[in-house]
């Protein structure tokens, strides 16, 4: 047991390691910015239909789970994803702490000095403890069906795997499938419990918010697809496949 703990370790080190600075950047900032902006909801016309302004980046989090997928592996780009939760909610933490430290925010003074402004700025960055739970909960298991899912629809493709039309349909379907649950967990543990929102509603909010995303990453996959090309060809992230490759060897003759 103590061999494995830290054997998980070491492969939390050696994919650390062996990142891509910018790509790991992207993906913090959009899962941090993501769960701050879900705080805000969408003004929408139709009662039945509810989003929140979350889908703004909930894009950039999933574009970058898909080429950490294709190009690590889905065991690394979920590991990914735990390591940018734990950030997140450190995160979190320190909005949390400074939202409780005596003060006023630079809006306290624009509207007249209205007490309410600064009590609802501490509120928002403060956070609200099931609005969190929710969110986290939903992005770990949302990015457990895309990334297995995304390897698993790639192994389906067995004559030029690693093409675009390749890329595009374990993407797309990857996506829809991560999209849907993270929306639809979300939208359930929190949104019916705690805004009253009917079944209709939460799943209606899922549906439309996985259409959303999906159309915005349908956009930018050629791109995901040149980054992946890109890394392959400049062998990122060398040392971490290498000691995959070691490990599944060693898997194998036990």
């Amino acid at each position: 047991m103590k061999q494995k703990i830290l054997d998980f370790f070491s492969e939390c080190g050696v994919l650390l390691r062996s990142l891509s600075p910018l790509a790991f950047s992207l993906f913090l900032l959009s899962v941090f910015s993501m769960n701050l902006l879900a705080n805000k909801s969408l003004d929408l016309p139709f009662d039945w239909l509810g989003l929140d302004c979350g889908i703004i980046v909930s894009w950039v989090a999933f574009l970058c789970m898909d080429v950490l997928t294709k190009h690590y592996g889905p065991k690394a780009a979920t590991l990914v994803s735990l390591m940018a939760i734990i950030i997140n909610l450190l995160a979190c933490l320190i909005l949390f702490l400074a939202s409780r430290i005596p003060g006023v925010w630079g809006a306290y003074f624009d509207f007249g000095e209205q007490p309410v402004v600064n009590s609802a700025l501490d509120s928002t960055f403060g956070g609200t403890w099931y609005v969190l739970l929710g969110s986290t909960v939903a992005f770990i298991a949302s990015a457990v069906v895309n990334n297995f899912s995304n390897w698993g629809i790639g192994k389906l493709f067995k004559k030029n795997p690693n093409g675009f039309l390749a890329y595009a349909c374990r993407t797309y379907l990857s996506t829809a499938l991560g999209q849907f649950c993270d929306n639809l967990i979300f939208a359930f543990l929190v949104s019916f419990f705690f805004f009253g929102w009917s079944p209709l509603k939460c799943f209606t909010c899922a549906a439309t918010g996985m259409l959303a995303e999906l159309l915005v990453e349908a956009v930018f996959s050629p791109l995901g697809y040149r980054v992946c090309r890109s890394w392959t060809r400049r062998n990122v992230g060398k040392e971490y496949l290498e000691y995959r490759e070691k490990r599944l060897k060693k898997e194998e003759t036990v």
